[in-house]
């Protein structure tokens, strides 16, 4: 009987201890899969077009189902395609034919009013040119395109391409208004991030017109060419709600990161002349020749903006995508923006965005966002029906907690409150407690299984010990 108990013991004891083991293998392995871990996760058409090559695909996109489209010249590649989970379009003209095009374009004499970007839907490079290009300048664009062949397609199209000057909250210098993009750092010092047509470095900018103290200085900059810069705020540090980009009405939409535009993505603008916008991405790597100059490598779209808009962010599901540029057309009868990635633009300058990691000034504060001048702009839902959301197109979430509440997910990424209670927003709700800082970084459901079989095993530890100090106790073992 005493030879059975300790087996039993034994057994017990040697069970829990291999629970142990299994159950922290399974919290490990769940840790190490999550995207957070190592950063977010390559799109699959991104990843699809690096690996097969510039010769073998002509570009990826979202389809109108939300389903990953990659452009391929070959039987071979779509069916490599069709393997990861892709749809495949097979068309006649690669991406090396298509910068080939562009290249040839841009190096054409320049002609002020056109613009040029890749449709990857069409496999063409579209030429647009606005109202004010002469007829022979037409005519002298159109021939080179016929000698490119046919992966050029010409445009005409209304209005005229041009700069947004004149904004998110609105910044105020000598030379007009633009509007404030995002917050960012280079880790010791505030800055603010905007057009780089708003003003050459010296302009001095405010909050509002007439304040006697000044909100920052451009430091750096780049236009034509790019279209960004860098304010450095005065004060060294950025606004309250830093994290916020304001969409009018005293809401917001709080920024978590930032990445990079694709094609079909449905997009957001804010800016203190229209407020907010949205649309789709409909092209990368555009060419734009305005009237003081060209930029190169922005983002098409067909949100609307008008004058005062410049600067403004370009976001989605809570993540900052690019600075509004210039465009044609205007927010009644519609139009075409291009945009200044935001990746590229902090790349070049050195900084990140606030709150990102590796930033040192704990008083940024978390997230990343929108520099918010004044801070007198308390962040909230965008109301039903507004152009936040169009109706199927996202619905509302609600994030719970003490302070913030903030709704991250489809499209808008997550409208924010700074009341208490709850924040209505669009996609799903979050929490910005620790629970969510948690689960941003661990998928609780793969970790679920190991902590529950550390737990039992855990349990049977316990009790194998007590029924051994019991045994003892009576003088049975």
């Amino acid at each position: 009987m005493r030879h059975a108990r300790r087996t039993a013991r034994r057994i017990t004891r040697l069970a829990a201890v291999g629970g142990l083991l299994c159950g922290s293998l399974l919290v490990t392995r769940a840790i190490a899969n999550e995207p957070g871990a190592s950063g977010p996760p390559v799109p699959v058409g991104e990843r699809l077009v690096a690996q097969l090559g510039a010769a073998r695909t002509a570009g990826s996109w979202l389809g109108a189902d939300g389903r990953t489209v990659v452009a391929v010249t070959d039987v071979g590649a779509a069916a490599d395609v069709r393997r990861a989970g892709a749809r495949a379009e097979v068309v006649r003209h690669s991406m090396r034919d298509l910068r080939s095009a562009a290249a040839t374009l841009r190096a054409a004499p320049r002609v002020s009013g056109t613009a040029w970007s890749m449709d990857y839907g069409s496999n063409e490079v579209v030429v647009r040119a606005d109202s004010t290009v002469s007829a022979g300048d037409w005519s002298r664009l159109a021939g080179v395109a016929r000698t490119i062949g046919a992966s050029v397609r010409m445009e005409r199209t209304r209005g005229t391409f041009t700069t947004r000057v004149d904004g998110a909250s609105p910044i105020f210098a000598s030379g007009g208004r633009c509007s404030a993009g995002f917050d960012v750092t280079d880790g010791k010092a505030a800055f603010l991030l905007t057009a780089g047509h708003c003003g050459p470095v010296g302009t001095t900018w405010f909050a509002r017109p007439g304040d006697a103290t000044a909100l920052g200085t451009t430091v750096s900059g780049t236009f034509p060419g790019n279209d960004f810069s860098l304010v450095r705020y005065d004060d060294g540090v950025p606004r309250a709600q830093n994290d916020v980009v304001a969409i009018g009405g005293g809401r917001g939409v709080r920024i978590t990161g930032a990445a990079d535009p694709v094609v079909g993505q449905r997009v957001f603008r804010s800016g203190s002349t229209t407020g907010l916008h949205s649309g789709r991405v409909t092209g990368l790597n555009a060419t734009v020749n305005y009237p003081e100059g060209t930029v190169t490598g922005l983002v098409q779209t067909t949100v609307c903006a008008e004058p005062g808009d410049s600067g403004g962010p370009l976001f989605a599901d809570g993540l900052a995508l690019g600075l509004t540029s210039g465009g044609n057309g205007n927010c009644d009868a519609g139009g075409t923006t291009f945009f200044q990635p935001v990746g590229a633009a902090m790349t070049a300058l050195g900084v990140r965005l606030t709150g990102t990691s590796g930033d040192d000034d704990a008083e940024a504060g978390a997230g990343s966002g929108q520099a918010r001048p004044g801070g007198d702009v308390a962040p909230s839902a965008p109301p039903a029906g507004s152009e936040a959301g169009a109706p199927g197109e996202g619905g509302t979430g609600t994030g719970v907690g003490t302070g913030t509440g903030v709704g991250t997910g489809t499209n808008m990424g997550g409208a924010t409150d700074t009341g208490n209670g709850t924040a209505s927003g669009t996609g799903t709700g979050a929490d910005t407690g620790p629970v969510a800082a948690i689960s941003r970084v661990v998928n609780t459901r793969s970790v679920g299984p190991g902590l529950l079989v550390i737990g039992g095993s855990l349990i049977a530890l316990v009790a194998a010990r007590s029924m051994r100090s019991s045994r003892r106790g009576r003088g049975a073992w």
